[in-house]
């Protein structure tokens, strides 16, 4: 189940690394897609408004942690490169019990301030109730969420990117087939209406997760920890350092991104329930524009991470050209699609006739070729962060999306309305493109460290 990442021709080992990555992104985008098509549709454009607003906080929360679980991933990759199985499982001990003390105390901090953040992001008051009880099922749910991305981030890490992608084909058709079910009711079972579906996703990600540990155990996985080794659950605190030295500056970059949707999706609540619906539709379907990017970059930081410790910095230089290279021609294609179908995917979200597909047709004729560079900087993310170079991309990220993409909107928004909102998304994204160019042709990345020193091979 597990293979090695360092050996090989580069371009086919990594497409059929990131392929599963991408289908099991498209999976969770389709299942928010689909889950907004019955919100939308059938419930109107409060909820999915209500829905937009409780993403991006639920997407702040869940970005917190990713650091951590991208650390102990990189961990993983590099024990695994340079054959340190020991070292493996005590990292994966170690990060287990530390990454189920986050998802818990995250989960808490969302239910207590899951009101406050929503009334601070100015939703909309049609929408602010709806919003609260959707928000108030997810946080329940949210260590499942957690957990389960902390599963498959090891897998990742042990070169197995195939079995979390079964197990979300699972935790999806089991949302999907849950939504309508919990929201309009059926039988013994009460009309939930927006809750429910909050209510499919918490139902699916905890059988999913039972499911997928069950699975490891069976087959006896490298990573597993059996009965003899459960003493490894115990903190090591030489990895919690690096965890924590090394995770929260990937979780702040995460929260960067979040913290960015959130002003944006403040701005944009400034121009009533219309824009905001279509703003929430176009996020859907942007998903589909950065999963390329994400599959591409995650595939790339599990491959670099194996190279580093295995010490074949050849490779690393090879990964980075092709990873770029499949960036460019996925999003881009992705892009194009977008902008030739444009009024008739956003009518899959709005009712016949709303005032928002007008509105959501010129954000993305804006935004959407926009997501081309983002995908080359997340490329190169994705590699510079798999050597333990974690500060570089989190200051790449604040500048362009904190320093320049909010402000410049907030600057023009009395002159151009919400065209200065939409015109901030290319202007920074570009920016951040060149400068993670930049970084990695002329930075000291190449000379991070990642593994603690009693993971490395002695």
């Amino acid at each position: 189940m597990q293979r090695s990442l360092t050996e090989g021709a580069i371009p086919l080992a990594l497409f059929r690394f990131a392929l599963p990555i991408l289908y099991a992104n498209v999976l969770q985008s389709l299942n928010g897609s689909v889950n907004s098509v019955w919100v939308g549709r059938f419930l109107g454009e409060a909820a999915l408004t209500a829905t937009s607003n409780a993403n991006v906080v639920m997407f702040l929360l869940i970005g917190a942690a990713f650091g951590v679980a991208l650390a102990a991933t990189i961990l993983v990759g590099q024990s695994i490169g340079a054959n340190d199985i020991p070292g493996t499982k005590r990292i994966v001990g170690t990060s287990a019990t530390f990454f189920t003390g986050i998802s818990v105390a995250m989960a808490v901090a969302g239910l207590a301030l899951c009101r406050p953040l929503l009334i601070a992001m100015s939703t909309p008051a049609a929408s602010l109730d709806l919003a609260v009880a959707y928000m108030r099922v997810i946080f329940l749910a949210l260590p499942f969420l957690y957990l389960y991305a902390y599963v498959g981030a090891m897998l990742r890490g042990a070169g197995d990117s195939k079995t979390p992608f079964y197990f979300m084909l699972l935790s999806v058709g089991l949302d999907i087939a849950l939504n309508p079910l919990f929201i309009f009711g059926f039988g013994p079972i009460p009309r939930l209406g927006i809750a429910g579906s909050a209510l499919a996703t918490f139902v699916a990600q905890a059988v999913s997760l039972t499911a997928l540990v069950r699975h490891l155990y069976r087959r006896r996985h490298l990573l597993v920890l059996h009965q003899d080794e459960l003493a490894l659950l115990r903190v090591d605190w030489t990895v919690v350092a690096t965890l924590v030295k090394k995770g929260v500056p990937m979780s702040a970059q995460m929260l960067v991104m979040s913290l960015s949707g959130v002003l944006m999706i403040t701005l944009v609540n400034r121009f009533g329930v219309d824009t905001t619906a279509a703003f929430g539709a176009a996020l859907q379907l942007w998903n589909y524009i950065q999963m390329p990017a994400f599959a591409v970059a995650m595939a790339m930081s599990a491959m670099t991470a194996q190279n580093v410790g295995a010490g074949k910095w050849a490779r690393v230089t090879r990964i980075a050209r092709v990873g770029v290279l499949y960036n460019l021609i996925l999003c881009g294609g992705i892009a194009l699609a977008m902008e030739l179908l444009d009024t008739h995917l956003f009518a899959l979200f709005m009712p016949a006739g709303s005032a928002a597909l007008v509105i959501a047709s010129h954000l993305n004729h804006v935004v959407t070729p926009s997501f081309v560079f983002f995908g080359a900087s997340v490329a190169l993310f994705g590699v510079v962060r798999a050597t333990g170079a974690v500060i570089a991309p989190l200051v790449i990220l604040t500048i362009s999306l904190l320093v320049v993409r909010f402000p410049l909107a907030e600057l023009f928004l009395d002159r151009f309305q919400a065209d200065a909102v939409w015109w901030s998304f290319p202007v920074s994204s570009a920016l951040s493109a060149l400068l993670a160019v930049l970084y990695y042709r002329y930075g000291g990345w190449r000379h991070a460290h990642m593994m603690p020193a009693r993971a490395a091979p002695g």
